[in-house]
């Protein structure tokens, strides 16, 4: 198999036929061998029937169906999984996209890289998301120990020896941008600017957004906690020079000490829960995700090495073949 692109969908029911007919009018001229592997991430809406319809007309086109939504990491991990192709692709669904740069990413590919990350233009973007995401990424490359461009997103071509990388990652926070960087491998970038999203509707708000931030400054660096530390003894000088100017002065001292020691206990007791709550979740050793139903894929196939717990759970979920 030459090319797989994984397409982790949620509620895309009427992006998914515009979807495959650019797929259909693009792969044929990039790849002889393809396959489309789509992962339902639990959609509400009739993305599974219309996954159905694909698989059952296109023998190339498949599909996995999670057990209920468990988020785009965990669907972009399904795909990779399942994925059989010499060359991986991921994308959206929605056509921001652009299955035109299939082509010219594979090029690059082939000429001795293991990754081709497809950087976003954020020329169309509204201020506030610009700048936001400016931040963000100064933040994650000055206090990670890994390096993130701005715009680089899940849309990138993989060898499979980056992609058997990437599977033998077994954590529970998956933050895609961090471990793609994190595997390492010559990447090259190619710049891209996003269409306009065909149909539905992004989910992608503020707190997801806020949320998926703070899972790429915690996952790859202990810093957080060391910052803790040096503004709880900042936060601790401050209040104890104030109470020594109301000591001076003749004022009350109470307020001021209460006041730093229990900003400081806030604000250590937030950053410890932060990793105690990703410990927490690391050693109960859940699946990162559960298939109820897959379309043209046959599973014990394409997997990596210890995905056999994986392969077991899914043989006694409910599956369609």
């Amino acid at each position: 198999m030459d090319l797989t692109v994984v397409v982790p969908c949620y509620n895309e029911q009427d992006g998914i036929p515009r979807l495959h007919a650019e797929l259909l009018r693009v792969l044929p001229g990039v790849a002889a061998d393809y396959e489309v592997v789509a992962v339902d991430d639990g959609s509400t809406d009739r993305t599974l029937p219309r996954l159905r319809e694909l698989a059952a007309s296109d023998p190339r086109f498949r599909y996995l169906s999670l057990s209920r939504n468990f988020g785009k990491e965990a669907a972009v991990l399904a795909g990779l999984r399942r994925a059989h192709g010499r060359r991986v692709v991921i994308m959206d669904a929605d056509l921001q996209h652009p299955p035109e740069l299939l082509g010219r990413m594979l090029a690059v590919l082939d000429s001795g890289h293991d990754q081709v990350v497809a950087c976003r233009d954020r020329s169309g973007e509204p201020l506030s998301r610009r700048l936001t995401a400016r931040v963000f990424y100064r933040l994650l490359n000055r206090f990670c120990e890994i390096r993130v461009p701005d715009g680089a997103g899940d849309f990138r071509m993989l060898t499979r020896r980056a992609v058997q990388a990437l599977l033998a990652l077994p954590e529970q926070h998956r933050f895609s941008k961090g471990l793609f960087a994190w595997i390492g491998f010559d990447t090259a970038h190619v710049p891209f600017r996003g269409g306009a999203r065909q149909g539905g509707r992004s989910r992608w708000t503020w707190r997801a957004l806020v949320e998926h931030g703070v899972d790429g400054l915690f996952s790859f660096h202990r810093r957080p906690l060391r910052c803790a530390g040096y503004l709880g003894a900042l936060v601790a000088a401050a209040g104890a020079g104030q109470a020594f100017r109301e000591l001076a002065s003749g004022g009350p001292l109470l307020a001021p000490v209460l006041l730093c020691v229990a900003g400081v206990q806030m604000l250590l007791l937030g950053v410890v829960g932060e990793y105690l709550g990703r410990i927490h979740l690391e050693t109960m050793g859940r699946p990162h995700f559960l298939v109820k139903e897959s379309g043209g894929l046959a599973f014990g196939i394409g997997g990596a090495a210890g995905d056999r717990g994986y392969d077991a759970l899914c043989a006694a979920s409910a599956e369609r073949v």
